[in-house]
C-alpha cells in the first residue's frame, strides 16, 4: 500500500485540483465527503487530511460543518494526523475550535500578495510577496486556542495559520490554482514535510501493481470490455491484455456515428498492432434506425444507450458460445472525476447531460465490473498509455462523446447529414494536426446545424448548411475557454470545407466559454 493523504470534499469547485497537486508531489490521494465518519477515515489509515474549501458559510443553516472528532485523530503509529484546511477547511476548524468566522467587510476574490510571517514548516521556501488566489466572503476574526498566525495579507489578517501543539494548519487562500504562485510547494511541503510522506507513488508503479491486482482478482475467468476508440477505453484493453492475454475480448460497436475512419483504424490498431481478441460488430443500420426523425439530444442519448446495451448483450452471447463459457467480468474506463461525482456530499450534480459509460449497463448482465481507472485523472491514464506503448495519436486523442456524432448533428441525424459532417470534422482535425494545433487545445470538433443560408458559387445561388467549428482551452474540461485560433488558419479551413463539401455553404467559428455554454453542442 502508498501513502496516502485524503481529501474531504466541502463542495469546493477545487477539490479535485487539490487531489492532482498532492499526487504531483508523488502522494497518492483521495478524496471523501466531508459527512463520511471519522472513524472510517482513520482505518484507511492515511498519512494526512486536508479539508476543502465550499461555497456555504460555516453559521449559515445545513452548511456543513466538521465533527470535531476528525481534529483528535490518530495516525497507525499513534502520532496525531497532520491536518490542512483549505479557505472553508479552515474556517470550519476554526469555527468547531470555538474560533471567530464572520462574514467579510469586502470579500477577496481573485489576487493577493502573501506577507508571510514564520516560514518553518508549512510556508518553507515561499517569499513574502508571493502571489495567491483568495475566494472568500467570510474570514477568521478570532483564533481559536492553541492557534496562531504565520501569513497574512492586506485585506486577511489571517491568511494562514497553524496550531502550537498539533500538527493542524489552514489558509485563507487556495493553494491548489495556478495563481498561487507557490503553491505546489505549500501542497509538497504538508505532504512531505508535515506528514512525512516518502512521495514514491508514481503512474508507473500504478500499472505494476493494477496488473498484479487484475490477475488475482480475474484467476483463469474471461473479461470483456467495451472499445470505443477513445483515450480511457483503449489504455485499459492493453493494460488488461498485458495482465491477462487472451482471457480479454474487447467488443467494438460501430453505431454508424463514428469519425471519418475510425471503424477500420481501431480494428487496425488493437486486433493487427496490439494483437488483442476483437469482436467488431457493425451495428450502424441499427442505430440510425431508432434514430430517424428524433431531434431531442437526451433521447438521442437514451436512444442510443439502450440500443448498445442491446447489441453489446447479443455480443456478449456470440463470445459466451465461441469460448464455451460466459465471462464473468465487465472492464470499464471509469475515471476518478466520475467516481468523485458519484460521492459529492451535496449528492450528484444536476445533470446537464447523461454520460454513456457511467452506470451504463443494466444489473442483469451479472457481471462483476473492473475499472481499472476509477482512481486516476484523464492525464494521469495517458501518461500510463505512453508507459504501455499506446500510440500517440490514441492518447492526445481529444475527448469524444459517448453518443459520438449524433450529439454534432443537431436535430434529426441521418446517414447524409453524418456523412457531411464527418468531412468537414475530418478537415478541421486535419489542418489542426498539420499546422501543430491540435495539441495546444483540449478539444476540437465540427458541428452540422439545422439551418440553411443562402450562398452563391460560381454564378449559381445554393441554399446550403451551415457548419459550426469548436475549439476549447481547458485543464479537465470542467471549465473551458473559447481557443484564439489564426484567423488567417480559420480562414483556410473554412475555404476547404466550403469548397470540398458540397452541402456546406457557410463556416461560422464558435466563441463560447465554458460556462455559460458546455463543450458539445447537445
Amino acid at each position: 500500500m502508498h501513502e496516502r493523504i485524503i481529501i474531504l470534499d466541502f463542495g469546493a469547485q477545487y477539490t479535485q485540483l487539490i487531489a492532482r497537486r498532492v499526487r504531483e508531489a508523488g502522494v497518492f490521494s483521495e478524496i471523501y465527503p466531508c459527512t463520511i465518519a471519522p472513524e472510517e477515515i482513520e482505518a484507511k489509515q492515511p498519512m494526512g487530511v486536508i479539508l476543502s474549501g465550499g461555497p456555504s458559510s460555516v453559521y449559515d443553516d445545513g452548511a456543513p460543518q466538521l465533527d470535531p472528532a476528525y481534529l483528535e485523530m490518530s495516525r497507525a503509529d499513534g502520532s496525531p494526523m497532520p491536518i490542512l484546511g483549505i479557505c472553508y477547511g479552515l474556517q470550519a476548524m476554526a469555527h468547531t475550535l470555538g474560533g471567530g468566522v464572520e462574514r467579510a467587510s469586502r470579500r477577496e476574490f481573485g489576487r493577493a500578495h502573501l506577507d508571510v510571517d514564520d516560514d518553518t514548516d508549512l510556508l518553507t521556501g515561499i517569499p513574502s510577496g508571493s502571489q495567491v488566489w483568495m475566494s472568500h466572503g467570510d474570514h477568521l476574526t478570532r483564533l481559536p486556542d492553541d492557534y496562531e498566525v504565520i501569513a497574512h495579507t492586506d485585506n486577511a489578517p489571517i491568511a494562514a495559520v497553524r496550531a502550537i501543539s498539533l500538527p493542524h494548519f489552514g489558509v485563507q487562500f487556495h493553494p491548489e490554482v495556478v495563481h498561487t504562485d507557490h503553491g505546489r510547494q505549500i501542497l509538497e511541503n504538508f505532504a512531505h514535510r508535515i506528514c512525512g510522506c516518502r512521495g514514491d507513488w508514481t503512474p508507473a508503479s500504478f500499472v505494476e501493481e493494477k496488473k498484479q491486482e487484475i490477475r488475482e482478482v480475474v484467476g483463469d475467468e474471461h473479461v470483456i470490455l467495451g472499445l470505443s476508440g477513445g483515450v480511457d477505453s483503449s489504455v485499459a484493453a492493453v493494460l488488461l491484455h498485458e495482465a491477462l492475454g487472451d482471457q480479454l475480448t474487447c467488443i467494438f460497436v460501430n453505431n454508424g456515428l463514428l469519425r471519418k475512419g475510425e471503424w477500420e483504424q481501431v480494428q487496425t490498431t488493437f486486433r493487427d498492432h496490439f494483437h488483442i481478441r476483437l469482436h467488431a460488430v457493425d451495428a450502424s443500420d441499427l442505430f440510425l434506425e431508432r434514430l430517424a426523425g428524433v431531434t431531442e439530444p437526451e433521447r438521442k442519448r437514451v436512444i442510443i444507450g439502450n440500443t448498445f446495451i442491446e447489441v453489446f448483450e447479443h455480443a456478449t452471447e456470440e463470445i459466451s458460445e465461441e469460448l464455451h463459457r460466459a465471462p464473468k467480468f465487465l472492464a470499464q474506463g471509469t475515471l476518478y472525476p466520475d467516481v468523485i461525482e458519484s460521492v459529492s456530499f451535496k449528492g450528484p450534480s444536476a445533470t446537464i447531460k447523461t454520460h454513456h459509460n457511467v452506470g451504463g449497463l443494466p444489473e442483469e448482465l451479472n457481471f462483476t465490473i473492473i475499472e481499472p481507472f476509477r482512481e486516476l485523472f484523464k492525464d494521469e491514464v495517458r501518461m500510463i498509455g505512453g508507459l504501455l506503448g499506446v500510440p500517440p495519436s490514441i492518447i492526445g486523442r481529444h475527448p469524444f462523446p459517448g453518443p459520438g456524432l449524433a450529439v454534432r448533428v443537431l436535430g434529426a441525424v441521418d446517414r447524409e447529414a453524418l456523412d457531411l459532417l464527418r468531412e468537414a470534422d475530418y478537415i478541421f482535425i486535419n489542418e489542426l494536426q498539420r499546422y501543430s494545433l491540435y495539441d495546444q487545445v483540449w478539444q476540437a470538433f465540427a458541428v452540422l446545424l439545422p439551418v440553411q443560408t443562402v450562398g452563391v458559387m460560381g454564378d449559381l445561388r445554393t441554399y446550403e448548411n451551415v457548419c459550426a467549428l469548436r475549439a476549447v482551452t481547458s485543464v479537465d474540461g470542467m471549465t473551458a475557454d473559447w481557443a484564439r485560433l489564426p484567423h488567417d488558419f480559420l480562414s483556410h479551413v473554412s475555404s476547404r470545407i466550403v469548397n470540398e463539401i458540397r452541402g456546406i455553404n457557410r463556416v461560422a467559428y464558435d466563441i463560447s466559454s465554458k460556462p455559460p455554454a458546455t463543450i458539445e453542442w447537445e
